[in-house]
């Protein structure tokens, strides 16, 4: 089985298991030989923002010079984009041999896309000899596959929204429980500004199990042109634009000062450094300024409000062009109402998948309230003026396209974009 038969195999694994990721994930473990024994780890929940804190994070653990993994998803374009070390991602050959043992091993159960992923990944972090591994979990955390792991040192929860209901609860509260699932007794834990509600529930769960905990504090953030300053710290540059990834770059380093309590190597240089030099494809990414085309993966009603938050900041008073496209299952009115006041026009797609919003709804929507939209089913025609067709002379549109990662990876292939 070469790679790419490797790949279309494991993507073809149902999303959902019979039985709980953490439980599935317990038993391929245990027959891929518990790679996980013997590794440390840091473990991120979330509904937005964990996999950017886990690219800070790694970012920062690389430039002290701690050889540390790294598994996020989902990936935008290549699959290999889950699984990295310092050294970039995991190569295909090791990718095809890995995979292979995976599914050739019958562990009674039938395991998902995810489970194969996770128990790749730290198979693979093991080989390398990886000191740290930064998980970010893949659906609440309680029953997440990443969960099968057992105690992380540090265990960071960014903030908690409305997302997943059907399977995580219909309140903050409720939601907060299964991301507080994470939290066990003998870690640390760093949580990102959260919402009243969300963040006693997350304390509830550290004071009974006597977890210590620290907490970004949103009002003490003050932006600057390229970065922040934080009380107590010495102001930090950002290549990443947008205000919830200050709050997201944030959460690593409190996660990175807890790893440098534990002994870690970790430096106030490598901090910096670390911070600056983040790039994360596909959350408020500037693709071309002329035309201005950025993306962003904003995929829920919280993401769409932070991202609103930061056009206004980014372009004070100024509208745009938006191209959007959102699965069904989420809550699309909730996140096209966060853009209305700053909506020139709107460009709704069908994104690639059996949970795709129909774009003539999603333009309907807009139309009602007053916003010119038109509807797409191909995402190339919307992505026309970005192919290397003459800009229009005076133009000073700014486009900006959200929507589920799967809809920006689409977008990043079809410029090709690696």
């Amino acid at each position: 089985m070469d790679y790419q038969e490797l790949i279309h195999t494991i993507e073809s694994k149902r999303r959902f298991g019979n039985l709980p990721g953490v439980t599935i994930s317990r038993k391929l473990l245990a027959a891929a030989g518990n790679p996980q024994e013997g590794l440390a780890f840091i473990h991120i929940a979330g509904t937005n923002g964990k996999g950017s804190a886990a690219a800070f994070l790694h970012a920062v653990l690389t430039e002290s010079g701690i050889h540390a993994g790294l598994f996020t998803s989902p990936h935008l374009t290549d699959f290999r984009e889950r699984i990295r070390t310092g050294k970039g991602w995991i190569p295909k050959q090791d990718a095809a041999r890995l995979g292979k043992f995976l599914l050739d091993l019958d562990i009674g159960v039938q395991p998902t896309m995810f489970d194969y992923c996770l128990a790749m990944a730290l198979l693979y972090f093991k080989e390398q000899r990886c000191t740290l591994a930064v998980l970010e979990t893949g659906l609440g955390g309680r029953l997440d596959a990443t969960n099968a792991v057992g105690v992380p040192l540090v265990s960071i929860i960014t903030k908690i929204g409305y997302d997943h209901m059907e399977v995580l609860g219909d309140t903050l509260s409720e939601i907060a429980g299964e991301k507080a699932g994470i939290l066990k007794k003998g870690t640390r834990a760093v949580f990102s500004v959260q919402e009243p509600e969300a963040f006693e529930t997350l304390k509830q769960r550290c004071d009974s199990l006597k977890i210590p905990f620290c907490t970004v504090d949103g009002t003490k953030i003050v932006p600057l042109e390229s970065g922040f300053c934080y009380p107590d710290e010495q102001a930090y540059r950002m290549e990443m634009p947008g205000a919830y990834q200050r709050e997201n770059a944030l959460a690593a380093i409190l996660a990175a000062r807890e790893l440098m309590e534990l002994g870690y190597p970790v430096t106030e240089d490598a901090l910096h450094r670390g911070i600056e030099k983040t790039v994360w494809k596909g959350r408020m990414e500037t693709i071309c300024k002329e035309p201005y085309l950025l993306i962003d993966g904003a995929h829920n009603s919280d993401g769409v409000a932070a991202l609103a938050k930061s056009l206004r900041e980014m372009f004070p008073g100024e509208k745009f062009h938006f191209i959007m496209g959102v699965l069904a299952d989420k809550d699309y009115r909730k996140m096209a109402e966060f853009m209305l006041p700053l909506a020139q026009k709107v460009t709704a797609v069908t994104p690639k998948s059996e949970r795709a919003l129909a774009a003539e709804d999603l333009a309907q929507y807009f139309r009602k309230h007053g916003i010119p939209a038109e509807s797409r089913t191909d995402l190339k025609e919307a992505l026309q003026p970005f192919l290397g067709k003459p800009v229009r002379a005076g133009t000073n549109e700014r486009t900006v396209a959200f929507g589920s990662l799967y809809f920006i990876g689409e977008i990043r292939d079809i410029l090709n974009l690696c």
